[in-house]
């Protein structure tokens, strides 16, 4: 059944390009259709699952004389993000409708990077987890530079780069960890099993460097995070959802499943310099939000705010002296809770970004003002998804924070107070950034007069995200009791 979810995707993409006489408008719509089914697989997964163990697993094996399988299984941890990337690709896919530019590649290509989006968060063998990370790099750079805008060949190439060489740290890493293994192996499960490298010996510790950096870059945390401005700003709307809601996650879950189970000694001797970094990115990507005039580049670097309390939490998990297990595994309940109540905002946000561009040519802030009045639907959507952001009682973000700084204060209180500042500053940037793009007057008139509302195609794209946010602001049970027994797991995992 897993396997199904992971290559349906693919399979769907590969039928629709096959077929070099069908339609643009029928592509689109396969594409919607494909996106749907999918969606559906992920949902009798979730139904099926009974944890808190790996389920759905299948193993064969694939280099036997490497100790390389494909292995594939989906916890607490995974299965949430597996249906995140569900539900983002059927939101970007029902706002690819309006797509016209070379359609049968654009779906294609979306497709095939639904499939490595999907095959990582399942794969349970350190090669297959980078063989789908770096097939992802692959897909995000063909998606930026062909229907990017701006500066997309140099800013494509930025990305790529950048984060290639962060995967080939990673690859040293992995092979640091299957040679000290004995029996070699790349399995996931066995490594976490015998812990080849749990002591904090200066070998963990140089595979935790190289593990570290490769899953820092793609987060991306500070001052790994330079690639991401300029690839947001000129990736087309639906690529940056895709990229902030899904592919930066590929990091911090490889954290969580990595790092963290694997290298548990060194994890706890480096806790510190996890929440250090946690705390910079928090506080240097508001700021830096803070002090932009583009829309699209302001909710880019509150990306890297909200990655460094994700960072700050798993390092408050790796800090076990003084804490107990609940603490612990608090921090990292919201973590993961983070990580997909952050993938939903922001993918609604950039939708939203690209409805400006559409409009306006643009995404400056300074040339808007009063569309409250002219497009209210295009108003009440980016208010709810920018409170959502800054952490507003009642929706996802308050619920993922919440269990972040609690569970946080209890191991490293003055990280948590100065990352707190953090939620001042992003309650701050939004709060302008809505006074100038919704209230006042207009500042050039000709854009609001040509300002529509949103479609009924972007409703339907953006509407269900928001209301996700606002079920899991209400009612997060159904998504905590997944998450919190794969996070007690992990939290002993690391103090063992």
């Amino acid at each position: 059944m897993l396997t199904l979810v992971v290559f349906f995707p693919l399979a769907a993409g590969l039928l629709l390009a096959a077929l070099p006489r069908l339609p643009d408008r029928a592509r689109r719509t396969g594409f919607v259709g494909a996106a749907a089914v999918e969606l559906a697989l992920v949902v009798a997964l979730w139904i099926g699952y009974r944890g808190p163990g790996y389920g759905h697993e299948a193993r064969v094996a694939w280099i036997p004389s490497a100790g390389v399988s494909y292995h594939v299984g989906v916890d607490g941890i995974s299965l949430p993000l597996v249906a995140l990337t569900a539900v983002l690709f059927l939101a970007v896919a029902v706002y690819s409708l309006r797509e016209t530019r070379r359609v049968r590649g654009y779906v294609a290509l979306m497709l095939f990077l639904e499939t490595t989006c999907v095959g990582l968060f399942a794969a349970l063998d350190l090669i297959l987890f980078f063989l789908f990370f770096d097939l992802s790099i692959v897909g995000m750079y063909f998606l930026i530079a062909g229907w990017g805008h701006g500066a997309r060949r140099r800013s494509a190439l930025l990305f790529f780069l950048y984060t290639f060489l962060g995967s080939l740290a990673l690859l040293l890493g992995f092979i640091g960890l299957y040679l000290a293994a004995d029996p070699h192996t790349f399995d996931i499960p066995e490594l976490t099993a015998t812990r080849p490298l749990g002591a904090a010996t200066t070998g963990a510790g140089l595979a935790l460097l190289a593990v570290g950096i490769g899953l820092a870059v793609k987060t991306p945390l500070v001052p790994f995070h330079t690639w991401l401005p300029p690839a947001h700003t000129d990736a087309p709307a639906a690529g940056s959802a895709i990229l902030a809601g899904v592919l930066l996650k590929m990091g911090t879950y490889g954290f969580v499943r990595i790092a963290m189970p694997l290298l548990p000694g060194a994890w706890r001797q480096y806790a510190g310099v996890v929440v250090v970094v946690g705390v910079l990115g928090a506080l240097y990507g508001a700021l830096v939000a803070l002090a932009q005039t583009d829309f699209k580049r302001m909710v880019a670097y509150t990306s890297v705010n909200h990655m460094g309390y994700i960072a700050l939490a798993l390092g408050a998990a790796g800090t076990v002296t003084g804490a107990d297990v609940a603490a612990r595994a608090l921090a990292t309940t919201g973590a993961v809770t983070q990580m997909v109540s952050h993938g939903l905002i922001t993918g609604a946000l950039f939708l939203l970004a690209g409805l400006l561009r559409d409009r306006a040519g643009g995404y400056e802030m300074g040339n808007f003002g009063g569309l409250a009045a002219r497009a209210p639907r295009f108003a009440g959507l980016t208010t709810v998804a920018a409170f959502a952001a800054l952490g507003l009682p009642g929706l996802s973000g308050f619920v993922a924070e919440f269990q972040i700084f609690t569970g946080g204060f209890a191991t490293r209180p003055v990280a948590v107070a100065l990352a707190l500042l953090g939620i001042l500053l992003t309650a701050a940037l939004f709060l302008r950034a809505l006074h100038r793009v919704l209230l006042g007057t207009p500042r050039r008139p000709d854009v609001a007069a040509g300002f529509l509302d949103t479609r009924p195609s972007e409703l339907l794209a953006v509407g269900p995200l928001l209301a996700l946010v606002v079920l899991v602001g209400v009612f997060p049970r159904f998504l905590l009791d997944l998450i919190e027994p794969a996070a007690w797991v992990v939290a002993e995992l690391v103090a063992r």
